[in-house]
């Protein structure tokens, strides 16, 4: 039996001196982009603020321009529990009113707590959105909205989304406001509204303008 013994194989070439490959250098990004993430954080953080405080310089409360409360509905839209004093600042009904319309109901109301009437605010400054619920609900109710617009106005024209007007109960207050509110710079606007009152201060000296029969009379409600 033969053997074949193996043979042995050969050494491997050395291979030429070859320069080491150079490391791709890679580009460190996180740290810049979370400085800009940052930035635009504080930005829109700055954006945020001034539009939550925005209210135009000159506006009262209830003014149209008060956006965060637009849509605002229920207590915080104007809604008010049957007892509601006009003295209560905790409902945005009272506190939402022009300051001065705000001051001569007061006024009214004390003199008329001589006379043992207390005023009952029915109804004051009021959010768009209630006063499209309230106007959408006169429509349901009347059947059209030309009947609607007698006893209830658009956002748009309405003096509650404005905090220029008051309905004030129960009767025999409206009907005492009615009778002495000239003295205060009261009025009755409408005829067939009579717990409907808006500031007027010229009515101190000149008494109050004639009603209108209902709001459709009002120029105001024709914008």
């Amino acid at each position: 039996m033969s053997v074949i013994h193996d043979r042995p194989r050969p050494p491997r070439p050395n291979r030429p001196d070859a320069r080491p490959r150079p490391l791709r250098r890679r580009v460190l990004v996180p740290g810049l982009t979370l400085v800009v993430l940052l930035l635009l954080t504080v930005l829109l953080a700055g954006c945020a603020v001034r539009s939550a405080t925005g209210a135009h310089p000159g506006t009262h409360p209830g003014a149209a321009g008060q956006h965060g409360v637009a849509s605002a509905t229920g207590r915080a839209g104007g809604e008010t529990p049957s007892d509601a004093s006009v003295f209560d600042d905790t409902l945005p009904a009272v506190s939402r009113l022009d300051p001065a319309l705000r001051s001569a109901v007061r006024h009214a109301a004390d003199a008329a707590s001589d006379d043992g009437i207390r005023f009952v605010l029915n109804s004051g400054w009021r959010s768009t959105a209630y006063q499209e619920q309230l106007l959408h609900d006169a429509v349901a109710e009347y059947g059209s909205l030309h009947e609607a617009a007698r006893w209830v106005a658009t956002p748009e024209t309405s003096a509650h989304v404005r905090g220029d007007a008051v309905d004030i109960g129960s009767w025999d207050a409206a009907t005492w406001l009615s009778d002495h509110g000239d003295a205060y710079g009261l009025c009755q606007t409408y005829g067939n509204e009579g717990w409907h009152f808006e500031l007027r201060p010229e009515a101190v000296d000149e008494g109050c303008p004639r009603m209108f029969n209902d709001p459709t009379e009002d120029p105001r409600m024709q914008q």
